[in-house]
């Protein structure tokens, strides 16, 4: 099963953010609220730098407008900065 058929099972009301279904790794839930699906951070800035040939500093400006900035409502995707530590 794909991760994107299991988040669809999960709850067919997901709303999912376009061209980013590489970066997906969950669902997130919290009490009284309903279930969003949930992104790396990290994966979704890489998948703009590999696809569309961003530099680094362009694709992290153009998903913090366009993607984080885009609120579609309660049920609006959250995107994970995963901690890295210093080896």
């Amino acid at each position: 099963m794909q991760i994107r058929e299991w988040v669809s099972d999960f709850d067919p009301n997901i709303l999912l953010a376009d061209g980013f279904e590489e970066a997906i790794i969950g669902v997130c839930e919290r009490f009284g609220m309903e279930a969003v699906a949930a992104y790396d951070r990290n994966k979704c800035i890489q998948i703009l730098i590999d696809r569309d040939g961003m530099l680094y500093e362009e694709a992290e400006e153009f998903f913090e407008y366009n993607t984080i900035g885009a609120w579609v409502g309660d049920r609006t995707p959250v995107f994970i900065t995963t901690f890295e530590p210093n080896n």
